[in-house]
């Protein structure tokens, strides 16, 4: 089972992006198997917040037609929302206590904490994550 940072959300939404076509094609799989796919609520709301946002995208679109394609995620018959746990803040500490993170980590490291504690492998194309040890870690654009 799988956890997509927003990244590839967007990546596969945008033909802005140089990873579209393999991001797209990457995520089009994931969406179409019989295994589960996560999404977690950090993910699916930076993927509005980016998407509608005109200084990260030369072709914003609106909050509402963002918010549509976020309900198309969530209609495929894998996708789940992994909600955090009573764990949740111990798996924090484990990631965040005494391991001089900058603030840009603190997303990631919540998305990790969800990762551990539903025995999930993160996917993203950001390599921030490999900064968590314990975390199962999985860049798909990274050979292709």
């Amino acid at each position: 089972m799988i956890l997509v940072d927003a990244n590839l959300l967007l990546y596969a939404t945008f033909d802005a992006y140089p990873q579209h076509g393999v991001a797209l094609n990457w995520l089009e799989s994931e969406l179409s198997r019989a295994g589960r796919v996560g999404l977690p609520w950090g993910s699916l709301l930076a993927f509005v917040r980016v998407a509608s946002n005109p200084r990260a995208l030369t072709s914003p679109i609106s909050v509402d037609d963002a918010w549509v394609l976020v309900r198309e995620f969530l209609n495929y018959p894998g996708v789940w929302i992994p909600l955090p746990t009573s764990a949740h803040t111990a798996a924090l500490d484990e990631l965040i206590v005494g391991k001089r993170l900058t603030s840009k980590l603190f997303m990631d490291a919540d998305l990790a904490a969800l990762a551990l504690e539903h025995g999930l492998t993160v996917y993203s194309a950001d390599n921030d994550f490999r900064r968590f040890a314990r975390v199962r870690f999985v860049n798909p654009l990274e050979n292709a």
